[in-house]
């Protein structure tokens, strides 16, 4: 069985979850139960990023143990994903003593292959990123993500000779055009790599919080070395040489286009540096941008994601923000934009076509579907509208064009709705000599939302089961999509049952320009 294995970041535990961070993880989500439903052996990681200055500095500015508010923190971000019904097979936590082990046991191999020197480092350091920025990074004097002051430091530290590897890092992004998509971010990478790089820091000199270097116990690990470590950490290096040798390379690290240096300059390095084979893609979306700035918890440009989840119900919000923010580019979350795509798409188009086609059945048929007679044209056009919709589907997936395999699955919710119509069963059943022809009809819209079911199962699990359910069909399982989607798979003389609407209209507020 092939496997994948994708990540996301692992994220501060500096706040609690924002719906920036939950984009991210519903969008490497839908990809983890889209390799699942085609039969991957799939493992998808993500975790907490603990041993910060950052998450150091909350904690003792609350009164608290660092340790003891991370084990707090976390419980946030387990709660968010398991309200957001997050797939992950593996939470990992960078204060845990595996990855400690693998942290220190990766950075002796870059020592031990000459790649590591003490050094004096000077300059600017941005607490909200952990990140040291030259005068030349910084706008207007601030850090360039956070628009915050960075602090000067000067300490002596080790440095990772990132500089040896230009070469062979330009060299990997041309033989490996995958490494880095979309397209417009590895040039991105391409053109930082060219300029000036320079050698980074590993290392920082505070002795209470962090993993010691291990040839050096008065320093600690910097954090982003520490951090990056984590996605072999997490598949068994340095502990499970079985499982790691399973999943590892990852094909897919999932990330924000801010830490593209990090991961596509720093963490490629490392593992050269190492000897440990190199991702397959690093997939860097784009920021959902709020009020005219982007989603933070240190701007206080931020949504509340557990407040949406208990409002509206995790596939409405799974739903809207892999239906309306692209996952390439930055994209603006509006709450009118919101209720605009749940009562349009979710309540008027899927929610009212699974109603209407399970009322239908209930009304002339008892319940029990009926099986189809012969095919017209109109059935025709719903049977290849379906196999276009499951073509897109999988190519907007394979491509990470998550919203475009939403687009391409629609075309099919809207084209059931306009076969209901063209065919009108309503007038159908006044006619007995029709009898036959109806049941016709509501076999292929019922084969239609069984497909359609399958198709959103990556977006929407929740909602994809109860309309299977519905159909007298079992829960989505791994593998389905390799031999479930072929039309005309719905056996008849099944009892098909209604049950409430999945997505009842909401209620439009009146918004305001500040909404």
């Amino acid at each position: 069985m092939s496997t994948y294995y994708l990540t996301t970041p692992i994220y501060y535990p500096n706040a609690k979850p924002h719906i920036g961070t939950a984009f991210c993880t519903i969008g490497s989500d839908v990809q983890a139960r889209y390799r699942r439903l085609q039969g991957y052996d799939t493992f998808f990681l993500t975790g907490l990023d603990e041993n910060s200055l950052n998450v150091e500095r909350q904690a003792r500015n609350q009164g608290k143990d660092p340790q003891d508010y991370c084990d707090e923190m976390a419980e946030f971000f387990r709660d968010l994903w398991e309200r957001l019904n997050i797939s992950h097979d593996g939470f990992i936590r960078t204060t845990e003593e595996h990855h400690k082990h693998a942290a220190r046991l990766l950075l002796q191999k870059c020592y031990d292959a000459g790649d590591i020197y003490k050094g004096t480092y000077a300059g600017w350091y941005c607490l909200p990123c952990e990140a040291f920025y030259a005068d030349d990074d910084l706008v207007d004097g601030k850090c360039p993500v956070h628009d915050a002051e960075p602090e000067w430091t000067e300490e002596e530290n080790y440095f990772f000779a990132l500089s040896k590897y230009q070469d062979r890092l330009l060299a990997f992004y041309e033989e490996h055009p995958e490494s880095v998509l979309p397209d417009f971010r590895r040039n991105e990478v391409v053109n930082m790599v060219r300029g000036e790089l320079r050698d980074f820091s590993i290392s920082r000199a505070n002795k209470t919080w962090g993993i010691p270097v291990p040839f050096d116990e008065e320093q600690v690990i910097y954090v982003w070395f520490d951090a990056l470590t984590n996605y072999i950490t997490g598949v068994g290096y340095g502990r499970d040489d079985e499982q790691f040798a399973r999943y590892w390379p990852a094909d897919a690290h999932v990330i924000g286009k801010d830490i593209i240096r990090f991961h596509c300059v720093y963490w490629p390095a490392m593992l050269m540096s190492a000897g440990v084979p190199l991702p397959t893609t690093v997939w860097a979306h784009g920021w959902i941008m709020f009020r005219g700035l982007k989603i933070s918890k240190s701007r206080g440009t931020d949504v509340d994601p557990f407040d949406m989840v208990d409002e509206f119900g995790a596939d409405a919000v799974r739903f809207y923000l892999m239906r309306e923010i692209p996952f390439d580019q930055d994209g603006i979350f509006s709450w009118e934009s919101f209720y605009n795509r749940y009562n349009a798409d979710l309540a008027n188009d899927l929610g009212n076509l699974v109603h209407r086609t399970t009322s239908m059945l209930a009304r002339y048929f008892d319940g029990v579907l009926p099986a189809p007679g012969g095919e017209t044209a109109l059935d025709a056009s719903l049977r290849d509208t379906a196999q276009s919709a499951i073509e897109g589907a999988e190519q907007g997936l394979e491509s990470w064009d998550l919203d475009a395999a939403l687009d391409s699955i629609w075309t099919l919710v809207t084209r059931a709705n306009q076969y209901i119509e063209e065919n009108a069963p309503w007038e159908l059943a006044k006619a007995p000599d029709q009898r036959e022809r109806l049941g016709t009809v509501l076999y292929n819209v019922t084969e239609a939302v069984r497909i359609l079911a399958l198709l959103l199962g990556p977006y929407i699990p929740q909602t994809a089961d109860a309309m299977l359910d519905r159909l007298g069909e079992p829960p989505l399982a791994a593998g389905v999509w390799q031999h479930g989607l072929e039309w005309g798979s719905l056996t008849p003389e099944r009892t098909v049952t209604t049950g409430k609407p999945l997505f009842p209209r909401l209620e439009v507020p009146e918004f305001s320009e500040s909404t």
